[in-house]
């Protein structure tokens, strides 16, 4: 194999997930290296793909939620404070330690799996990118793993904090699972004004969409406007423009985000944080109907495979007949489908249309 694709060794299925950054990883030398021994490489060739592939998937969920709960925690926790919720954070805080947590764990762990790290957009991969079924349920459970484990890690860092607002909070009266409650430094809860499910379905549902749809877009190798080195940031301020604007009305906007957390505020406060308002099961499954709507609205009415094609990212079924046929049959072209890929780029270049 020439040497130029020794980074796809074995990668897989690493096109399916949400950043090619690391296929030319070889070619860059940022600080020289000792020689690599033949006893680390046997090492690595020994290690299972799936727990890699799982461990990577766990870790990048932590690194999405940990800082997003940790920032919600400072703020929450020192509302009361002398001086000032200002001093400890806000909205805007909390929306960029969730952006920055979700390019941190892209860059970090999407070589490995894909960099999913949400239960939709795996089984999104798996209907809309031949991702394989077989591995959708090991995904699904190191996310909600990966987040189970933020969650227990911010209550041990912030538990004396904790335990008095806990404290606090039982002496007035008030319930626990509860928005601004102890539980809701974890979890998300809708606020006691927010009685009808209906509203608070779409709100989820929409909020959900726009990321999906930011994602796909960001994913699509043939949209001129990011590079794989961008992507990560562009996905993770889709995700904190939501929290600016949707936070105080209730978002979840992830499964393994809200169950992983979910289960350990009723570890630590009880069954309560499923059933309080009847919104749990919004906060945990909705996510997945809105983000295959939303990839389904942009394979379907976004989607430019032609382009995909042309930019040497995909390529046809039926090879270069099949698509020779296809530019024939669409009237496209009569001189042959390169031509046509080629000039169809320079139109693109030019601002002008074929």
């Amino acid at each position: 194999m020439p040497a130029h694709h020794l980074d796809r060794l074995h990668t897989n299925d690493l096109e399916l997930g949400a950043t090619e950054a690391a296929q030319r990883h070889i070619a860059r030398h940022v600080v020289a290296t000792k020689p690599v021994s033949q006893r680390k490489l046997d090492f690595e060739h020994a290690r299972p793909r799936w727990l890699r592939e799982c461990m990577a998937e766990a870790t990048g969920v932590f690194f999405y939620v940990f800082p997003g709960i940790a920032s919600i925690t400072s703020f929450t926790l020192n509302g009361a404070n002398p001086l000032g919720v200002t001093a400890f954070g806000s909205l805007f805080q909390i929306g960029w330690a969730f952006a920055i947590g979700i390019a941190f764990a892209i860059i970090t762990c999407a070589p490995t799996s894909g960099g999913h790290f949400n239960p939709a957009i795996t089984i999104c991969f798996a209907i809309w990118q031949g991702f394989p079924w077989k591995k959708v349920p090991h995904y699904i459970f190191s996310q909600i793993f990966g987040a189970f484990i933020a969650g227990l890690l911010m209550m041990g860092m912030y538990w004396p904090e904790i335990a008095a607002f806990k404290a606090d909070t039982l002496a007035k009266g008030l319930p626990l699972a509860a928005n601004g409650g102890p539980a809701s430094l974890l979890c998300t809860f809708p606020n006691p004004s927010q009685t009808n499910l209906g509203y608070l379905f779409m709100t989820e549902f929409f909020v959900d969409s726009f990321i999906g749809i930011v994602i796909w877009a960001c994913l699509d190798p043939a949209n001129p406007f990011v590079s794989p080195a961008s992507a990560p940031f562009v996905i993770g301020l889709a995700y904190a423009n939501m929290v600016w604007g949707f936070a105080d009305i209730a978002i979840s906007t992830n499964l393994a985000r809200d169950l992983g957390t979910r289960i350990v505020a009723a570890i630590f406060f009880g069954g309560e944080v499923f059933s309080y308002m009847h919104y749990s099961w919004i906060a945990i499954l909705v996510n997945v109907p809105a983000t295959i709507f939303a990839t389904a609205y942009y394979e379907f009415l976004m989607r430019d495979s032609l382009s995909k094609i042309g930019k040497g990212h995909a390529y046809h079924e039926d090879g270069e007949e099949g698509l020779h046929r296809h530019l024939t049959n669409a009237g496209i072209m009569e001189t042959g489908a390169t031509t046509m890929l080629g000039a169809d780029n320079d139109a693109f270049t030019n601002g002008k249309e074929l």
